[in-house]
Parts: C-alpha cells; structure tokens; sequence
C-alpha cells in the first residue's frame, strides 16, 4: 500500500500537507518545517540543514511498520530508514511543539496546526495495522510541491 504526503504550506515554525490513501484525501498533516532547499526544479536535502527537533525528515519514500515506541510507551506507526532521522513516528499531535520531526495527522488544518489529530491518528493507525496484518507492505511517499506556499484561507 502507498500513502502519499503532498505537502503543501509552509510557515515560520511548521509544514501541513494532505495525506492520501488510494489517491484520494485521507487526512491533513503537520510535521516540523522543511529545511530542504528548492534548487534548479528539484528538492535538495544536506544533512547540514538539519536543526535537532525543529526540522521535517527528507521527502522521499518510506517503509512504515508498527513498532513499540519506548517513549508513547505502546505499538505505533514507524518510519524506517529516514536519513539522518531515528525513531520517527506518525502519532497525534496538533502544533510543531508536539514533534521532533515526526507526522501528527488531523482531520482540519490551519495556521500552524492540524485539528482532531486523535481522531485522525486513530483511522490512520487502524489501516496500516490492518494493511500489515494482511502482509501487505506499506510506503509512504512524501512530496514537497515546488515551492511550498504559505497558508492561503
């Protein structure tokens, strides 16, 4: 199974995106904001612009499985082999101080935010899991739409 994370708005302190099941919209997103530079009509990712806990993970694809996370201190959704990441997690959230660099899901979105994210999470968890459960792989492909705007309402 491949989810997509388009993202699309930017702000001082964040990225939203829309995140895509089957090509159809699934949930908003809000993760760190993106540090990658636009050059040349491509998305380019240094290590150096990395800023510890205030910087999204590269765009690119990514296996999800479900893990224990020590921290949240349950099974949830993983990213695995992120450059320059460890332990990103998809798991609810509403603002950029809720992540270090992970996706929180919600089912609104505004200036630096994303709304009813438990919920979200929870549907969202509830598809991987099953996906998985029926040996399925899942991938998400993530995307930064060239250039990211900021938020238009």
């Amino acid at each position: 199974m491949l989810l997509e994370l388009n993202r699309d708005v930017e702000t001082d302190n964040n990225t939203t995106g829309e995140l895509l099941h089957d090509s159809k919209h699934f949930c908003y997103t809000l993760e760190d904001k993106v540090r990658e530079v636009y050059s040349n009509g491509q998305w380019v990712w240094r290590p150096w612009y990395k800023i510890k806990g205030k910087t999204a993970i590269p765009s690119g694809e990514y296996e999800v499985i479900i893990d224990w996370s020590n921290r949240y201190k349950r099974e949830m959704p993983h990213l695995i082999n992120v450059p320059d990441f460890t332990g990103i997690r998809i798991h609810p959230g509403n603002t950029d101080e809720d992540t270090e660099g992970c996706i929180l899901p919600g089912v609104g979105r505004g200036t630096d935010y994303v709304s009813y994210s438990r919920t979200a999470y929870q549907k969202l968890f509830n598809l991987i899991e099953d996906t998985i459960a029926h040996g399925v792989k899942v991938m998400i492909k993530i995307t930064n739409t060239s250039p990211l705007e900021g938020l238009h309402t």
